[in-house]
């Protein structure tokens, strides 16, 4: 009988890099161009060029019902690797080829243990609460059209 067993470490990389890819593919294209433009970058080498195609999106009725087609979106994807080994990929949606290789040398510099720190609080972080700030302003505009209904009822009868 052979035996798995996960490191926690490596489960912890993992969803944290995921979470990494997940905000640089929500971010703006100028939004990921300005913190990249920041970087001190090396050198590195296409490993998959920019490239767009399209992508089947699947939906649920109420979220819980039979899956069906929605339509097709187009998505960009690049593939990356530094110099150093590491290789970094990024998935955009829209045709924006230009964020989609920025995302992915982001990437690959985020899984670079020396500045991954670097990566977290200047390009990660940022963008992660200019996010929240959207959404929470996104919120409040929807809250503010709100209304209300309720039933008075008249008598016992």
């Amino acid at each position: 009988m052979t035996e798995t067993s996960t490191d926690p470490a490596s489960s912890d990389t993992t969803s944290a890099r995921q979470k990494t890819l997940a905000i640089l593919a929500a971010a703006s294209s100028e939004a990921v161009a300005e913190k990249f433009n920041q970087l001190t970058t090396p050198s590195y080498d296409l490993v998959r060029k920019p490239e767009t195609g399209l992508v089947m999106v699947r939906g649920r009725m109420g979220g819980t019902g039979s899956p069906f087609n929605l339509g097709e979106v187009t998505v960009t994807r690049c593939v990356v690797r530094l110099e150093t080994g590491e290789t970094g990929n990024a998935y955009s949606l829209g045709r924006n080829k230009q964020k989609a290789l920025q995302s992915a040398v982001i990437d690959a510099l985020w899984q670079r243990s020396e500045i991954r720190g670097q990566i977290e609080a200047d390009i990660i972080t940022p963008l992660a609460a200019a996010q929240e700030a959207d959404k929470t302003a996104v919120k409040h505009e929807t809250e503010a059209t709100k209304v209300n209904f309720f039933t008075m009822v008249r008598g016992d009868n």
